[in-house]
């Protein structure tokens, strides 16, 4: 675990880095291996389902259901972008990783978590047309919309994460040894010669714009949305409502404690580095994991379309 320092700067392409240590048990090995490969294929598999269910179902082509769309298949990489290299260390007991593939992973991870708040803010937002504007519902979420929605916060978030990366681009590397489980910017801005200042500035903005602005917009549609439900007589369309937006606010919620934690952890020392590798960590695997339960199980229309696929199969093999 030794901090190898570099008299001289070489060509960051070239560099290989070393990742902080699994520390896992010559005996742990292989159940750690075959853990580590079911919990994904597991991600892989719930994920997969939902974007099956949507697609091959024309009931739930609706705004609602292709905003959700966008989730699994996020989860999905932002999954993928973790498990694959995790595998192979815990396989080869090896933590070295390129720089190029370092930045990639990075690039990878912050997008995916930029993409989830997104994600969930224009869900939010097509839950306050439909619940507070019914009639103008139609008019507003129109395809077209839905299309420039979809592609504006997908191209935005790119723009803002490749921007980050690029800022990281003309530094030279001081040390390989990174104290983290993955790749991620505060944790690359560690390992640079020259001051970071600009990095960290426009880490903190994103930051600050990524949480603030997906949280007021859910705190104002969620309380008008709840004060529309409140004065609502009809019980039955009551109902539906806080179902549904009371799953989106148990993901958003699960989503922004596990996101926000861990980045502000990198920028203080009074957190303890293992509760910091941990939890830079649980987003890669909680929230694809919880994610499709939640939107399976708990909301009826996709529920139903699931129960209703396998029942088909099951028939079918008999």
């Amino acid at each position: 675990k030794s901090i190898i320092s570099h008299v001289k700067r070489v060509s960051v392409l070239s560099v290989m880095l070393t990742l902080h240590s699994l520390e896992l048990p010559q005996s742990s090995i292989y159940p750690a291996f075959i853990f580590g490969i079911a919990t994904y294929l597991t991600i892989l598999l719930c994920n997969l389902t939902i974007v099956v269910t949507i697609c091959e179902n024309r009931n739930l082509h609706k705004p609602m259901y292709i905003l959700l769309l966008n989730l699994p298949i996020n989860d999905a990489m932002g999954a993928t972008s973790f498990f694959p290299q995790l595998l192979y260390s815990i396989w080869s007991q090896d933590r070295s990783v390129s720089y190029p593939a370092c930045l990639f992973q990075g690039f990878i991870i912050h997008l995916y978590g930029g993409a989830s708040h997104i994600i969930l803010t224009a869900m939010a937002f097509d839950r306050y047309i439909a619940i507070c504007f019914p009639l103008r519902y139609g008019a507003i979420m129109t395809t077209s919309n839905l299309v420039r929605i979809i592609t504006v916060m997908w191209l935005i978030n790119f723009i803002i994460i490749f921007v980050l990366f690029c800022l990281l681009m003309p530094y030279k590397i001081c040390q390989t040894y990174m104290a983290d489980l993955v790749c991620y910017n505060p944790s690359l801005m560690k390992i640079m010669c020259e001051d970071t200042t600009v990095n960290n500035i426009y880490g903190l903005f994103i930051l600050c714009s990524y949480h603030c602005i997906s949280l007021s917009v859910v705190a104002f549609t969620y309380i008008h949305i709840l004060i529309t439900c409140v004065t609502n007589k009809q019980s039955d369309a009551k109902i539906k409502a806080l179902q549904t937006c009371g799953t989106h606010l148990v993901v958003f919620l699960f989503l922004e404690f596990n996101t926000f934690f861990p980045l502000i952890a990198h920028r203080s020392e009074n957190v303890p580095a293992h509760l910091r590798r941990v939890f830079s960590i649980s987003v890669l695997v909680f929230p694809p994991i919880v994610n499709p339960l939640i939107y399976g199980f708990k909301t009826k229309e996709i529920r139903q379309k699931i129960v209703s696929y396998f029942k088909r199969k099951k028939n079918s093999v008999q």
